[in-house]
């Protein structure tokens, strides 16, 4: 029954957008699961005008609380969306996975922030990197990926 379901889901996906699924999947880290959720939590792409529109929604920043232009620290943890962190965390940790670059980026990461914080930048990149390959219509780049680190 649920290969069937699966199946399924994956023809729909197929015709729902092949061009976004196509890219998606040349990711390092998002496999077939991970590809459909982030399609379809994202809808159209089109609806973000910037980047950090982008993260925001995913969960992977934390917003500022601010009033008259000052700072007051952040707040509203729970805005956006909870499949894409998930999706985006999920797809930082595979991407590791054989990944001697992505390893070394994580582990200069964990020297200045920590392992989970390594991570959590990990997945913020990586959601980076996904909103301008959706916008640009561009498969993953791994040397531009690894460059601007």
């Amino acid at each position: 029954m649920l290969p069937r379901l699966e199946d399924h889901i994956e023809r729909s996906a197929q015709a729902h957008d092949p061009i976004a699924l196509a890219l998606l999947r040349s990711v390092p880290g998002i496999g077939h699961i991970l590809a459909l959720v982030i399609l379809y939590e994202i809808e159209r792409i089109e609806r973000f005008t910037r980047v950090q529109d982008f993260l925001s929604y995913c969960r992977l920043v934390k917003p500022m609380r601010e009033s008259a232009g000052k700072i007051y620290g952040h707040a509203g943890k729970k805005i956006g969306n909870v499949h894409l962190k998930w999706a985006f965390s999920e797809a930082a940790v595979t991407f590791l996975r054989g990944n001697k670059q992505g390893q070394a980026l994580v582990k200069r990461l964990e020297k200045r922030f920590g392992k989970p914080k390594a991570l959590s930048i990990l997945a913020a990149k990586l959601a980076r990197a996904v909103y301008f390959m959706l916008k640009r219509k561009q498969p993953f780049n791994r040397e531009q990926f690894f460059a601007s680190s």
